[in-house]
């Protein structure tokens, strides 16, 4: 079965990079917008009896979401024999509780929208909360990989002497595993969120790692108000200047500028969100 591979305005670096890792078919669409702000689509490839798939990364989602629907029912009505939504980034997963009466779990009306023209969905990292796996909500058959490894080795032979740092208890687990495979400490901060970007965090005793190198690890970078907290902590504990690591640089109005004046050495991230930052590519775990 032949493959023919669309990429999402934004996501043309790693369509490429896919392509010719497949050594498939790079799809041509149209996509652009009438005067009123309604989206026209063309698709200019031949895609009947072909897999296809869709690169789109869902960081900003409300505008990506309309063009990357029409495409997929077009490739559809023209033959696709399936659609493949791979979306390294995958937005919606925060809202999966209603906290207050009337409140929207915007997560599973997300996942309803997606399998709705997705037969498959592939993605990185999601962030999976009160969730145990994406088939809670998602109909159609789902690959999450993670990016654990990649950030190890890029850890391992990139950083002399480092030590680890996870936001909370909850990303003990995986920033445990980036540490194992990094040969590297770790310790969990303790974090309390009062609001969107209201946290209070307090860092474990740091004396015998004065020498480290403190490497803050998250999976996603939104806010940063956590990272920016703990680089205020670290500058007290009289720690060096810290490397930040996120899997997805979401990095939410102008914080990616603020993480860096509060006085990050350097911002890492993977390239599931095309940014300045991106360092570790994780294209391969988009692969079937």
């Amino acid at each position: 079965m032949k493959k023919i591979y669309f990429p999402l305005p934004g996501n043309e670096d790693l369509t490429e990079i896919l392509i010719h890792k497949e050594k498939a078919e790079k799809g041509i669409v149209t996509i652009r917008s009438f005067p009123d702000e309604e989206t026209y689509l063309r698709i200019l490839s031949d895609v009947k009896d072909k897999e296809v798939f869709l690169v789109c990364t869902l960081h900003q989602p409300d505008t990506k979401l309309l063009p990357l629907y029409f495409l997929a029912k077009t490739a559809k009505e023209f033959g696709a024999k399936s659609i493949c939504l791979i979306s390294p980034y995958l937005a919606y997963m925060r809202q999966d509780k209603a906290f207050n009466t009337g409140e929207s779990v915007t997560s599973t009306y997300f996942a309803n929208l997606i399998s709705g023209f997705a037969d498959t969905l592939i993605t990185i990292d999601p962030h999976l909360h009160r969730r145990s796996s994406l088939s809670e909500i998602y109909s159609i058959p789902t690959t999450v990989s993670h990016a654990a490894a990649h950030i190890s080795a890029w850890i391992k032979y990139t950083i002399e002497k480092p030590i680890l740092i996870g936001p909370d208890s909850e990303s003990e687990q995986w920033v445990s595993e980036v540490a194992k495979n990094a040969n590297a400490p770790y310790v969990i901060l303790t974090k309390v969120r009062h609001g969107d970007s209201d946290v209070e965090v307090s860092i474990p005793h740091l004396e015998k790692y004065k020498d480290y190198v403190p490497v803050l690890v998250d999976d996603i970078i939104s806010t940063g108000r956590t990272m920016i907290e703990t680089i205020s902590h670290l500058k007290n504990a009289g720690m060096k200047p810290p490397i930040c690591i996120g899997v997805h640089a979401v990095f939410a109005k102008n914080a990616f500028e603020e993480i860096k004046k509060a006085g990050a050495q350097e911002i890492i991230t993977c390239n599931t969100i095309l940014h300045e930052s991106n360092r570790i590519d994780i294209s391969d775990l988009l692969i079937l």
